[in-house]
């Protein structure tokens, strides 16, 4: 549990966070997996990794998949999504994203910094962007992508004790992933990977 004051906490992601994307700080599905990279060319993404900054501590804001999209449907999942012609880097995709699913407001958004470069199996290359979101703010879900919008408090995230490990069979051989079982959600994937190196960089 991090018993640090929330302002000290704030100061110290600041600086544990990468300043600019690295391509050499690359980790992914596959890395988790304890398997080689997929070969082949990877589409931009990015996502927004919202750290709530609330008097009690900072909470990471996230999101439950609608149960009828074509991919990843129902699982818990950051604000973000492929990259665009229009957009002029990652942040641009992410604060886009975050705008289009859950109507967050660029004004309440400040950019920090980055976590790790993520693979991802089918073939996505996403720029997690972090970011401070100062409240109040007023969300409006796309009732389309997002069932529901939540947030953990981070210091569960950086709790290494909630960092279990799931598998489950493709193409018949077991796959490993990370999973951060909160309350009644079940928080894997992608997703829980990018908590488990945000942890990992906020560590002492």
């Amino acid at each position: 549990m991090n018993r640090e004051r929330p302002t000290d906490l704030l100061t110290h992601i600041r600086r544990r966070v990468l300043e600019v994307p690295d391509p050499r700080a690359l980790t992914g599905d596959h890395a988790v997996a304890g398997l080689p990279p997929a070969a082949g060319p990877l589409m931009p993404a990015a996502v927004l990794v919202p750290l709530v900054v609330r008097p009690a501590g900072p909470t990471v804001l996230l999101t439950q998949r609608t149960d009828h999209l074509a991919h990843h449907p129902g699982q818990v999942s950051f604000p973000g999504g492929r990259s665009e012609r229009a957009d002029g880097n990652a942040i641009e995709t992410a604060l886009r994203e975050a705008e289009e699913e859950i109507g967050l407001a660029r004004r309440h958004v400040e950019v920090v910094g980055y976590l790790d470069l993520y693979q991802t199996v089918t073939g996505f290359l996403v720029t997690p962007v972090v970011a401070f979101i100062t409240p109040p703010f007023a969300l409006a879900l796309d009732p389309f992508e997002v069932a529901e919008a939540f947030e953990v408090p981070l210091d569960f995230v950086l709790d290494p004790r909630n960092h279990t490990r799931g598998s489950r069979l493709v193409d018949g051989r077991a796959r490993q992933f990370y999973v951060l079982p909160f309350e009644n959600r079940y928080i894997w994937g992608a997703t829980a990977a990018m908590l488990v190196n945000l942890a990992r960089k906020l560590a002492d």
